[in-house]
């Protein structure tokens, strides 16, 4: 797993607004505080989300991007993308591949940080299909795609150049080998979770279940006791 010290700039491509909050904002947050340049590129805008009936989907998409964009400041991020995409119709298809190796192509990251690309029987939530086809398009986009400057025959990227990304982390991966020590940034992950108002029944309870979460998995890695952590399934991709 690339050091701080050796990543200039990174790019979280996630399914919909909160997903990498959950699984990344502290280590995003650890990274901006070392001085790397984040990037957020969100596949949907999450329309099929929240729980007011009430609320039109194209209304609930602009309060998501503004939810994503206010938690995004909270560790360290400006630049927030969304590309469009229908929440709960996401398809790693080559149309997704390509807007994807698009912003890596302009982003040039040396880390790229998505969701896991195979089904888990174990975590019914983890494999969300939205995020099981987000991350498979993103694997694609890093390679061969965005590295290939042929790719895409028929509507070719021309305005950025090819570009090939050194590591893929995978957020909640099987058989995690990074581990980022997140206990001095937990608070900050906890306010960019708490922005995604809309999605939240219960704050409170959440963030209980939330910071006892991110403890166990510090525990299990061996970090001391009270720490918090978030693991990754790192990918050489050179």
């Amino acid at each position: 797993m690339m050091e701080a010290n050796e990543i200039e700039r990174a790019l979280a491509v996630m399914a919909h607004p909160d997903d990498v909050d959950f699984g990344a904002a502290g280590t995003i947050a650890a990274l901006t505080d070392a001085g790397v340049e984040v990037v957020y590129c969100l596949v949907t805008d999450g329309q099929a989300g929240g729980f007011d009936h009430t609320i039109p989907r194209d209304e609930m998409a602009t309060i998501r991007r503004r939810e994503q964009t206010e938690a995004a400041a909270k560790v360290g991020v400006t630049d927030v993308r969304f590309l469009g995409h229908m929440d709960g119709s996401v398809v790693a298809d080559l149309e997704l591949r390509h807007d994807i190796s698009a912003v890596i192509r302009d982003v040039r990251p040396q880390v790229v940080i998505t969701q896991n690309p195979v089904r888990s029987l174990d975590s019914t939530y983890g494999s969300h299909p939205d995020h099981i086809a987000t991350a498979e398009a993103t694997f694609s986009a890093v390679y061969p795609d965005a590295r290939n400057p042929f790719a895409f025959s028929g509507r070719p990227i021309t305005d950025v150049e090819d570009w090939s990304v050194d590591e893929i982390w995978i957020a909640f991966g099987p058989d995690a080998d990074g581990v980022v020590d997140i206990t001095d940034q937990l608070d900050r992950k906890i306010e960019a979770l708490m922005c995604h108002a809309s999605q939240h029944r219960d704050p409170e309870g959440m963030e209980t279940r939330v910071r006892t979460w991110w403890q166990g998995i510090a525990e299990e890695h061996g970090l001391p006791a009270g720490a918090s952590a978030e693991a990754f399934r790192v990918v050489d991709t050179r």
